[in-house]
């Protein structure tokens, strides 16, 4: 499958939009309500975010180079991205552990979370930029955007409805994602069509485009299903079915890298 290369970012970009999306959930349920084991569940967010940035530490073949590309930070998109990261990471660990050892006032840890929340979708705008390439024109268009932030609304409020429990409304958001996200593959892959270089065409960068995400929306819709059962455990098996389901999308999405005027990179 054309875009496994990429696994690390793939799954990079998948959980971190999924933990942000999540974080805003969060924030939802503690204006609302007390959160039962709030600490424990706040730190599966955060194992979810430190294996993303693993495997974003993966790709770039040394943590030394991660630090290196900081130097940058407000002119370079990469430098951007990991930065604003790092910042919701640690915001997000600073709060989980002054939770644990019972120092974060209540009135601050809401004022805390709200930052948080906000520097995660500051975060989230800044990986969206990062891939809108003037010279790959796969990715300089409004389906990277749609995709990216669907996954942050179908992915991410899932897990946070499975972890904190909200009210049923937030599940037919996740459902409006995930039919938002089968209008756009559609619109995407009639627009292929039109894109090509000197040497390759788009639509054949990913011949299994069409049935790559006929799978993709099935386990979505298996997922749909399950986020409404109302046992404890069927929230859960959704969200890995949701979370693999926009992995899958996401590898049709670096299987699409294409630069104009040259060979395709792969």
């Amino acid at each position: 499958m054309n875009g496994l290369h990429e696994l690390p970012l793939i799954i990079f970009t998948v959980l971190a939009q999924s933990v942000v999306g999540a974080m805003l959930v969060m924030n939802i349920a503690v204006v609302n309500s007390e959160i039962p084991h709030k600490n424990n569940k706040l730190f599966v967010l955060l194992v979810l975010l430190g294996i993303g940035f693993m495997a974003s530490v993966m790709h770039l073949g040394s943590p030394l180079r991660a630090f290196n590309s900081l130097n940058r930070v407000g002119e370079s998109p990469l430098s951007n991205e990991i930065a604003s990261g790092a910042l919701f990471f640690t915001c997000a660990g600073i709060y989980w552990l002054l939770s644990v050892l019972d120092k974060m006032p209540a009135v601050l840890g809401k004022i805390w979370l709200i930052l948080t929340a906000l520097l995660g979708l500051v975060f989230m705008y800044m990986m969206n930029q990062l891939y809108h390439i003037s010279t790959v024109p796969t990715w300089n268009s409004s389906f990277t955007s749609w995709n990216f932030y669907l996954t942050v609304i179908t992915a991410g409020f899932a897990l946070g409805y499975a972890l904190f429990r909200q009210p049923q409304w937030m599940c037919h958001l996740v459902v409006t994602g995930m039919f938002l996200i089968a209008v756009v593959a559609i619109y995407q892959g009639f627009s292929l069509t039109s894109i090509h270089s000197s040497v390759q065409s788009a639509v054949n960068l990913v011949p299994d485009y069409a049935v790559i995400n006929a799978v993709r929306l099935c386990l979505l819709a298996i997922g749909a299903h399950l986020l409404y059962r109302t046992d404890s455990v069927s929230p859960y098996f959704a969200v890995i079915l949701i979370i693999a389901a926009e992995m899958l999308g996401r590898t049709l999405f670096y299987g699409l890298h294409m630069t104009v005027g040259t060979a395709v990179a792969g």
